[in-house]
């Protein structure tokens, strides 16, 4: 990767040696080195025994749809697939933190309910953060009416 500063490459050095262009989105940065590792880690995170967990990759913002995802015991039975959308919150140990509690749901053991939270998590941090990917999402008749509701 050539990585342009300020300004960025000479023309020259784009006809000549480059084969293609690439942006990592509508913003202007000083230089392209922290856009080359934003490419690196995308690209790198693709790459078999990279991530600790084959699933990891599917089961996070902009990864696969429920459809495409099959359960199993490995797998994790209360999170849905992003098909799209961003990912909904996480919360780690310990319970309490600073006066604030993780959301009872996510510690009644209803593998269902925290589906159903995370899912309509997803939909409200798209909605407010990312609308436009509302439009592509792979959203069901439940994703809609929740939608609706907000």
């Amino acid at each position: 990767m050539i990585c342009g500063r300020y300004e960025g490459v000479d023309e020259r050095v784009n006809t000549l040696l480059c084969d293609r262009e690439l942006s990592v989105g509508d913003y202007v940065l000083s230089g392209g080195e922290l856009g080359a590792a934003i490419i690196l880690d995308a690209v790198t995170r693709l790459l078999p025994g990279v991530l600790g967990n084959a699933d990891s990759a599917r089961f996070e913002s902009f990864g696969h749809s429920d459809e495409e995802i099959e359960h199993t015991l490995e797998s994790p039975q209360a999170t849905h697939g992003s098909g799209g959308l961003l990912d909904y919150p996480h919360y780690t140990r310990p319970a309490e933190f600073l006066g604030h509690t993780i959301p009872e749901v996510l510690a009644n053991g209803d593998h269902a309910q925290v589906r159903k939270w995370r899912r309509q998590q997803q939909l409200l941090k798209t909605a407010r953060n990312r609308p436009d990917l509302l439009a592509k999402a792979d959203l069901s008749d439940e994703d809609r009416t929740f939608l609706d509701s907000l």
